[in-house]
């Protein structure tokens, strides 16, 4: 298990002595081998399984944190690498590279994980808790999950695009283009995983953004991948899809989206605006906070975390006597 999962210094697994987590690969039914990881809590009555799906780029370690936060609640926690990023395998030959032929192709990688992993080795009820482009894939999938999944939670959900010269339907038009050409594996942005604190638009926190870029110095097979023109043009493809009244209409799952007020990755007028037709949703926006809630500073994060626990049936989360030793976890 050593070997699949990674820690560092300042990033340890959420238990600390890994008695409580398994963690292996399981197929997706195209053939990908998809990395997992189950975290347990050790409150005796589990009171579900929350299925922790992560953004682009993202992977099981960056969540240590958090899912020890979820685990204090009560609730185990089932998560995996999407494939093309993370442990599990990638789509293209060159590392650096973020493919996927199609979206829905992550959204059958999170129905196989559901059907192989969750249901037989987790606890009921089962909850998501999304962050970014894992909440447009929960959201894009919930007309088929309802008889699954009791609740979710979607935390900035990628459902369009922030701070580009170009407009959505310009950067449609151009990618789509480019895939019909024969250049859908072409990079279309760069991503850094050395990028400077002060140039970053997805935190206010220094430390947690310095300790989870020392994750990639520890396990290089983690680091992140820059898009392509067709990864972007399916995001675009599905944004549209998702956003639709007739879809967000036939959502019946309960669901929270968490909004970052100082978002620059996803602009929160389209946030706030999905609740004109999402029947089934609320949202609660954070203000000043950036994209990344659960990387954010304490002010931001504490607040994501207490919706979560009060939107959660049964969720229990252990104020006194743990904030500070996780305080003192992350700043050392």
């Amino acid at each position: 298990m050593d070997d699949i999962l990674f820690q560092t210094p300042h990033n340890p697994f959420p238990d600390s002595d890994g008695g409580r987590h398994i963690a292996g690969h399981f197929d997706s039914r195209d053939g990908k081998r998809l990395r997992y990881a189950i975290f347990k809590s050790d409150i005796s009555v589990a009171k579900g399984t929350v299925v922790l799906l992560q953004g682009r780029n993202e992977c099981i370690e960056k969540y240590y944190e958090t899912i020890a936060d979820l685990n204090r609640m009560g609730l185990w926690v089932a998560t995996f690498d999407w494939r093309g990023q993370g442990g599990s395998e990638r789509l293209m030959t060159s590392h650096s590279a973020g493919y996927v032929r199609r979206f829905s192709d992550y959204e059958a990688d999170l129905e196989d994980f559901l059907e192989s992993i969750v249901l037989p080795d987790a606890r009921l009820p089962f909850f998501i808790v999304a962050h970014s482009t894992g909440a447009l894939v929960a959201l894009s999938a919930a007309p088929r999950l309802s008889n699954r999944i009791d609740r979710m939670v979607l935390c900035a959900p990628f459902i369009a695009l922030g701070d580009q010269r170009l407009g959505l339907g310009s950067i449609g038009l151009m990618t789509a283009l480019m895939t019909k050409l024969g250049l859908g594996r072409r990079l279309v942005a760069r991503n850094r995983h050395d990028q400077p604190f002060k140039d970053n638009r997805l935190t206010h926190d220094e430390t947690r953004f310095r300790r989870n870029q020392a994750i990639f110095g520890v396990a290089p097979v983690l680091s992140p991948s820059s898009p392509t023109a067709r990864w972007i043009n399916e995001a675009i493809r599905t944004m549209r899809q998702a956003r639709e009244p007739s879809h967000l209409a036939s959502i019946r799952i309960p669901t929270l989206i968490l909004a970052a007020g100082a978002d620059r990755i996803v602009p929160i007028r389209e946030i706030e605006e999905l609740g004109s037709y999402f029947r089934a949703g609320r949202i609660i926006t954070i203000d000043r906070a950036r994209h990344e809630l659960f990387q954010e500073k304490d002010l931001y994060r504490e607040q994501a975390l207490a919706a979560i626990e009060a939107f959660l049936p049964g969720a229990s989360r252990p104020i006194h006597g743990e904030h500070g030793q996780r305080d003192r976890a992350v700043n050392d």
